[in-house]
């Protein structure tokens, strides 16, 4: 799980999982591992985003009641910034989780071996 961190393959740990900015690899330049499966397989990356983003915004949300108790705009504003720019901050984070949660649970194929 060090590499999810890392952004890192979670097979071999030597490539990024990351192409550009918001865009993630179809396969490791290392090792051919599939980053990009099945129609539908980025569904749980997306769900580790939003799940873990509203983790944070509660977290914060509680924070900012004990530091700002009566300042409700504020908190607003501090919440609505937050709800905007952590998933858009997490987006390769969450792809990276779900990729080696998928590797802890049943490995990664590679390409052209892929489960049919």
């Amino acid at each position: 799980m060090s590499r999810c961190l890392r952004l890192r393959c979670p097979v071999c740990g030597r490539s990024s999982i990351v192409g550009k900015p918001f865009q993630i690899k179809h396969q490791c330049d290392s090792c051919n591992a599939l980053f990009k499966r099945e129609e539908g397989f980025f569904v749980g990356a997306i769900l580790a985003n939003v799940v873990v983003t509203e983790f944070v915004i509660v977290a914060v949300y509680v924070m900012s009641l004990a530091l700002f108790a009566s300042r409700f705009q504020l908190i607003l504003g501090i919440l609505f910034s937050l709800a905007v720019i952590f998933p858009l901050a997490f987006y390769h984070h969450s792809w990276s989780f779900w990729l080696g949660l998928d590797q802890l649970i049943e490995g990664l194929p590679q390409a052209g071996k892929e489960k049919r």
